[in-house]
């Protein structure tokens, strides 16, 4: 049954006040006279669906929430604002995460015209309290993921695909411009699930931890709608059991202490066992030749590489799960400040960013999914030029690749056009 008149305007006053918007202000957005916006939301004022598309679209909505009943008042968009507007007070980063959710609610949607809902989220919800102290965080986050690896299947070895891991659990992944100093952002929206955002200025080295820190709050913080993560808040609780979920979701004790046995390097120097034979036992110690057990520079070089993360990431994960000594700590610090550790990664070809092109994996399956709903016939030509355009495709562009998907009867491999950073 169609909303009334006056109830559109209840929401776009609801969805106004919720993003901490002016009247005058949504006004100078959308290019209307302030009392326009007035009598509308007294429902005094007919809205044309352009001024409500523009107007969903300020607010962070999609214009089809706006019209839906029920309407869902709750949104992470909203709360996300409310929280942090001192670290999304620019227009532009607003518009860019605003850009974000209408892609999680595309996404969403192309998802379930195709017949793969997956729902809102299918991930794993964690019941813990909130740590009380640092160390509760540590062990909390810690223990989360060593228990969410377990179910994941995903045993001890190095993660090859993170997004991918994400994606399977209904959580959204996407790469976008934000503040420097903020590394990410979770939203839990109730309209299309989970989405988590890296920072796309920084390393991809640190875009995975980001991802993994974010994938933290997904896991055990639903409750909250919106997340903003700071280097500059990493001492408060949340962010602790966040960071210590990363390291060990990313580098599993197990998997680090077996790389590094590989190369005949993490075992005690000393060594002390005690061989019982039903009537004694008989006490047989082992020393390892001195130095022989010594991480090198070159031994946090490959162990980075091989789990997708950055030199320092690494070394810290060595010494909380005391592979290292603080001394050794101290010294291998002094070689990756100094960039020995890069040359050495150089040296051995292990440079380049990891396997996983992460700024690049929510892009290629929206168009793909937009691709073929656009081929079975469940969007239009301008529809699917208008989710193009929202990963910045070009109309040429998509004229190519509808030619490429129209060219036959057969399936076609479809090259999808690499984005400029």
């Amino acid at each position: 049954m169609p909303i009334t008149q006056e109830e559109l305007g209840r929401r776009i006053k609801v969805a106004r006040e919720a993003c901490r918007l002016t009247q005058e202000e949504v006004a100078t957005r959308v290019e209307l006279p302030r009392p326009s916006i007035a009598q509308m939301e007294l429902g005094n004022r007919n809205v044309t669906s352009l001024e409500l598309d523009r107007l969903a679209r300020l607010f962070g909505r999609d214009l089809r929430e706006l019209l839906a009943e029920p309407f869902e008042e709750r949104d992470a968009f909203a709360a996300l604002f409310r929280a942090q507007q001192d670290a999304l007070r620019s227009p532009d980063i607003l518009d860019r995460l605003r850009e974000c959710t209408r892609l999680g609610r595309e996404m969403t949607s192309l998802e379930r015209i195709l017949g793969v809902d997956r729902g809102a989220s299918s991930s794993a919800s964690y019941a813990v309290e909130n740590p009380g102290a640092s160390w509760e965080a540590v062990r909390q986050g810690e223990a989360i993921a060593l228990e969410e690896r377990q179910r994941l299947g995903l045993g001890h070895g190095p993660l090859r695909n993170l997004a991918d891991v994400l994606e399977s659990e209904g959580i959204r992944t996407a790469i976008v411009e934000l503040p420097p100093d903020v590394s990410g952002l979770t939203l839990n929206d109730p309209s299309y699930g989970a989405l988590v955002v890296a920072n796309d200025s920084e390393h991809a080295h640190r875009i995975r931890f980001s991802l993994a820190h974010e994938y933290a709050h997904v896991l055990l913080d639903r409750t909250q709608l919106g997340i903003v993560s700071r280097p500059s808040e990493r001492n408060e609780m949340l962010e602790v059991r966040a960071n210590a979920f990363a390291a060990a979701f990313l580098m599993p004790a197990q998997g680090v202490l077996q790389f590094l046995h590989g190369f005949g390097k993490g075992q005690p120097s000393r060594m002390r066992a005690e061989i019982f034979n039903e009537d004694d036992a008989v006490a047989v110690e082992g020393r390892t030749a001195p130095g022989t057990q010594d991480i090198q520079p070159y031994d946090l070089a490959l162990l980075a590489a091989h789990f997708g993360v950055s030199p320092q990431a690494m070394l810290y994960r060595l010494l909380n799960i005391q592979a290292i000594t603080k001394p050794t700590f101290a010294g291998l610090n002094e070689q990756v400040k100094a960039s020995v550790v890069n040359d050495f990664m150089k040296a051995l070809h292990l440079e380049e960013e990891p396997d996983l092109d992460v700024r690049e994996e929510f892009r290629r399956r929206y168009l793909g999914l937009a691709l073929e709903a656009y081929r079975r016939g469940e969007i239009t030509k301008g529809k699917l030029e208008e989710l193009a355009a929202l990963v910045q495709l070009s109309g040429n562009e998509v004229a190519l690749l509808i030619e490429q998907v129209s060219g036959g009867d057969e399936p076609v491999d479809v090259i999808l056009p690499k984005a400029e950073r």
